[in-house]
């Protein structure tokens, strides 16, 4: 059975306007997969955006599980270029499940989520992915809105799923089908 049997979704299907939009300047981000050298810059950002953050030694293991993708975003400051953004997805039998997105405080709002987002379903699409979900905290207004730009919508409410805030968790379903 796929998500696609247990769910029924509205006709909204997955918003292209994710693929183009951003506040940024294009040439300024650089979207490419997590290597090794990333981790640190990744993990500091992990700390900064979760009250129960991912530890290294768990984006260390991302790298290594057959159905885990995992992209960064990197912005060029003077010659360098330095981690802004992550997402974490697993394909898994034609669904994509988005695990982790974080972008660094002082670069939030700037669409370098929604490029991000953007290229996730690019790449997921490639390997023939058709549906794509995720979980957000009920009271995470600014997540909210982001997936819903990109065309999400929720499909459920689990109760009190964040332990650590009593939050419900919505889960959110995009139809990857172009």
């Amino acid at each position: 059975m796929t998500l696609n049997d247990r769910m029924t979704f509205p006709s909204t299907m997955y918003s292209s306007h994710c693929t183009h939009y951003s506040r940024m300047n294009q040439r300024t981000i650089e979207i490419s997969h997590m290597i090794m050298d990333d981790i640190d810059e990744i993990v500091s950002i992990e700390n900064s955006s979760f009250p129960s953050p991912w530890s290294r030694d768990v984006f260390m293991r991302e790298l290594h599980i057959p159905v885990s993708r995992s992209l960064v975003a990197k912005k060029h400051k003077n010659q360098n270029k330095e981690v802004a953004a992550y997402l974490i997805y697993w394909i898994i039998a034609g669904e994509v499940q988005i695990h982790k997105i974080a972008v660094k405080k002082e670069v939030q709002n700037s669409g370098i989520a929604t490029k991000l987002i953007g290229e996730m379903v690019r790449l997921s699409r490639q390997e023939g992915a058709s549906v794509c979900t995720l979980e957000v905290g009920q009271s995470n207004e600014i997540a909210k809105k982001l997936y819903e730009k990109c065309g999400f919508v929720i499909t459920e409410v689990r109760k009190g799923y964040y332990q650590e805030s009593g939050d419900d968790a919505l889960i959110m379903c995009a139809d990857l089908k172009s």
